[in-house]
């Protein structure tokens, strides 16, 4: 099958240069469009392998998150979950969408519910990829801050896929060596700040005012959501759909890329 892959371009929107790729079908010009938000040290090329088949059926946007890729990066910006919402707000006024399908994974979920909550426009369904649910007096995160530090500093000197596999031992080469290529781009200080914050704002506030379809796609193996915060998101927004993918970790569509398009099950009106 063809690629859906269409280009790469930049815009400035919210006081920043925003970088993001393209997929879908270039003829075809009324297709609802999809903004993925990717996660914490995610560069929006880490998604493409997932992209290209929401491509298939969406005008698909992936946007690489301030401090990360090709986007606005350095010590004069703010790397806050409000601005970063911001940011997702401004993209989407920017390049005037409607009728989107705003999804997110891990801390891109966080920015994409925030997001909302902040003012949103021309949002017709929200899709939240295990998010972290940590917050002020919750239980921790369960990844650990070193983690993501320490690989971003190997790759800031230069790394290998041999590098990455003791981060990553679960993933294809292909994955260890596009995350050895594109990992230095994570500016250190965003992700830090990113990873507080993940304990320090509680997003859960967020949740009741959500007025579009939502739905919340939890990794079975990932120990991010756990039952007792399902039932806490539904008491919050009870018209919420709760899927999972029961054999993969947090990092979804790497653990089980066909496990990840069932989770949607008919959620966005199609079977991916």
């Amino acid at each position: 099958m063809s690629s859906t892959y269409l280009y790469g371009a930049n815009l400035h929107a919210n006081g920043i240069r925003q970088h993001y790729l393209r997929f879908g079908d270039s003829t075809e010009t009324s297709r609802q469009p999809l903004v993925l938000i990717p996660g914490i040290t995610s560069p929006a090329i880490t998604w493409g392998f997932v992209a290209e088949r929401l491509g298939q059926h969406f005008d698909t946007y992936v946007l690489d998150v301030r401090g990360r890729g090709l986007s606005s990066t350095g010590p004069d910006l703010a790397y806050d979950t409000d601005t970063c919402a911001d940011d997702v707000i401004a993209f989407i006024e920017e390049l005037g969408l409607n009728n989107v399908i705003l999804a997110g994974h891990s801390m891109g979920a966080r920015f994409a519910l925030r997001a909302m909550s902040r003012g949103a426009k021309g949002v017709d369904k929200l899709v939240l990829i295990d998010p972290p649910v940590s917050g002020p007096g919750r239980r921790e995160y369960p990844s650990k801050l070193p983690w993501y530090v320490d690989s971003i500093r190997d790759c800031t000197r230069a790394a290998d896929i041999e590098t990455m596999r003791h981060y990553c031992p679960t993933w294809s080469d292909d994955q260890l060596r596009l995350r050895a290529e594109w990992l230095h781009t994570c500016y250190e200080p965003a992700i830090v700040q990113a990873f507080e914050e993940f304990h320090s704002v509680d997003i859960h506030q967020d949740f009741p005012g959500i007025k579009v379809p939502t739905l919340l796609m939890c990794a079975g193996k990932g120990g991010v959501i756990q039952d007792e915060d399902r039932t806490e998101i539904i008491d919050l927004l009870p018209t919420i759909r709760i899927t999972t993918a029961a054999q993969a970790g947090h990092m979804i569509p790497w653990d089980d890329f066909d496990g990840f398009f069932a989770a949607f099950e008919d959620f966005l009106g199609t079977q991916l």
